[in-house]
């Protein structure tokens, strides 16, 4: 109950701050927005050179790129840490979480929160249902239910690979980062897997397995029964990757001896 109290509160404070600005909302939106269009411009160029991507036609990519921008908004809106490095570690703002009675972690996920990063989700679900009309998609009624289960998992799965990524910083404390190499791979977790070769297939599946943020969840709904084993996966992997973040993250703690002078 304590860490939830603290929940609210952070996001009573956050949106106070954000709602005097509001224009800014409006802007990130748009250029979120924008950024979504040019990634969908690019799918649709490659469709005009060919029918099919190994098996998959236009609108199977267009939901895949669809249900994966709905995981990765809600990471962005609770996991918005890619300058721990930079804020914490080199200018020593992990000195003052450290000092409060509260895990750390938690303290900088609500610091760094974004709740505007959720419209992104709104596009997802956009592109979702736009790809499911034209394949002429049957809903279920445990759709829903395994759509909120599979986006979940995915979310942790992106959060823990990145709080992994973070953790780095305890033991390197250098200013260069990983996080814009690690962003630039989870990419790659839009499209199907099988396009790929099989050493990049082992690594987005079981080494970084942004495979599990995109299509092998959206494969459930597409009714790929091959991937139905990978799509079922993802909750586990994504509480497996987080709980060993978690763990990565309190030995890289008691490692941390401060800013120094």
């Amino acid at each position: 109950m304590f860490y939830i109290s603290m929940f609210f509160q952070y996001l009573s404070q956050y949106l106070k701050t954000r709602l005097q600005y509001r224009a800014d909302i409006f802007v990130e939106f748009f250029s979120d927005l924008l950024s979504q269009a040019i990634n969908l411009i690019f799918i649709l160029v490659v469709f005009g050179h060919t029918n099919l991507l190994n098996g998959w036609n236009r609108d199977e990519i267009i939901f895949i790129y669809g249900f994966f921008l709905v995981p990765s908004a809600v990471f962005s809106a609770f996991f918005n840490i890619w300058d721990f490095n930079e804020r914490y570690i080199v200018k020593g703002e992990l000195d003052r979480i450290l000092t409060r009675p509260i895990h750390s972690l938690f303290q900088i996920i609500l610091e760094r929160i974004e709740m505007e990063s959720l419209l992104g989700a709104i596009t997802g679900l956009a592109v979702m249902f736009y790809a499911g009309s034209r394949l002429g998609l049957e809903v279920h009624w445990f759709d829903p239910f395994m759509f909120i289960v599979f986006v979940l998992g995915g979310a942790l799965v992106y959060g823990g690979v990145f709080i992994m990524i973070a953790c780095i910083s305890f033991w390197a404390d250098a200013r260069t980062s990983l996080m814009p190499m690690m962003y630039n791979i989870s990419n790659y977790g839009r499209y199907p897997v099988n396009i790929y070769n099989k050493l990049i297939r082992f690594v987005l599946t079981w080494v970084m397995p942004f495979a599990f943020v995109g299509v092998y969840p959206a494969a459930f709904f597409l009714g790929k029964k091959e991937w139905f084993w990978y799509s079922f996966l993802t909750p586990v992997i994504g509480v497996v990757f987080f709980v060993l973040s978690v763990m990565l993250w309190n030995q890289g703690v008691k490692k941390y001896r401060g800013a120094g002078n």
